[in-house]
């Protein structure tokens, strides 16, 4: 199940009003002192707060505004992911406290990314667009290196791999298999993709969106049935609908693509 958007957009107030009530915190203990210095300082801290604030509101209303209309709106769009990858250490933070564990918090980040994708209906050819996944996707214990060359695959069945294989073949887009972040960027480097379809966990594809901005980033969840790194699964349906998405296709229907998964070497309809 995808996570709300309205998690992190929650998370983005509660960050505002603690940066509020911190200042007011600091202004009352130095309120009670008389000297010049403390004066100017509490004068320095109002003024620079109050352009924050504005900064920070403006930001925050304007992403609100282009998710609900589902409108492009350039500049509050691009002030308010400044204003989310300002805020989103402190959300991260505020989420925890609140019991609200930090995947769920980068799952809602991840949404409203695609949400914003969306919005800015980009289309383009299939050779500017890159299929970034994982090697976590490639059962451990395949003795074939994919991350230099990922047609290396011997198609077996046995993980994913093959069917995004199926997908790049199909759409004619490039596919790539990175390691890390630093391989990741590389494949960006060396391609120079307009779009980005990444398949990866909540951590690595929150740090790859910030990242790449303002590079389009399409962020699909893997599924992680055996703990975090290993032999992980991807629902195809998501990474098609980006790919049919950016090339301007019409979604299929339901029953041919709405409801597939991978699970193991199985397609599930």
């Amino acid at each position: 199940m995808r996570i709300k958007k309205r998690v992190f957009l929650g998370l983005l107030i509660m960050s505002l009003a603690f940066i509020l009530l911190t200042f007011v915190g600091i202004w009352y203990i130095l309120a009670h002192r008389s000297t010049i210095w403390t004066k100017f300082l509490i004068f320095v801290g109002a003024f620079s707060l109050a352009g924050l604030f504005f900064f920070i509101i403006l930001g925050i209303s304007g992403l609100t505004l282009v998710l609900w209309r589902h409108h492009p709106l350039p500049f509050l769009q691009h002030l308010g992911i400044s204003v989310a990858n300002l805020l989103f250490p402190l959300a991260i933070m505020i989420g925890k406290k609140l019991g609200i564990p930090s995947d769920t918090v980068r799952a809602s980040f991840i949404e409203i990314n695609n949400q914003l994708v969306r919005v800015q209906k980009p289309k383009v050819k299939p050779e500017e667009i890159l299929l970034l996944a994982p090697h976590c996707l490639q059962r451990s214990d395949c003795p074939h290196k994919i991350t230099a060359d990922v047609y290396n695959c011997r198609r077996c069945g046995r993980c994913s791999i093959h069917i995004l294989l199926d997908l790049a073949q199909k759409y004619g887009v490039r596919l790539a298999v990175a390691t890390g972040g630093t391989l990741a960027r590389h494949f960006v480097k060396v391609y120079r993709p307009r779009v980005i379809v990444a398949i990866a966990c909540e951590r690595d594809l929150t740090s790859g969106i910030q990242d790449t901005q303002p590079l389009p980033v399409w962020g699909v969840v893997n599924l992680r049935p055996h703990g975090p790194c290993l032999n992980t699964q991807v629902e195809v349906s998501q990474v098609e609908e980006a790919l049919r998405f950016f090339l301007g296709l019409e979604l299929e229907l339901p029953h041919q693509a709405g409801c597939q998964y991978l699970q193991g070497s199985r397609s599930i309809i």
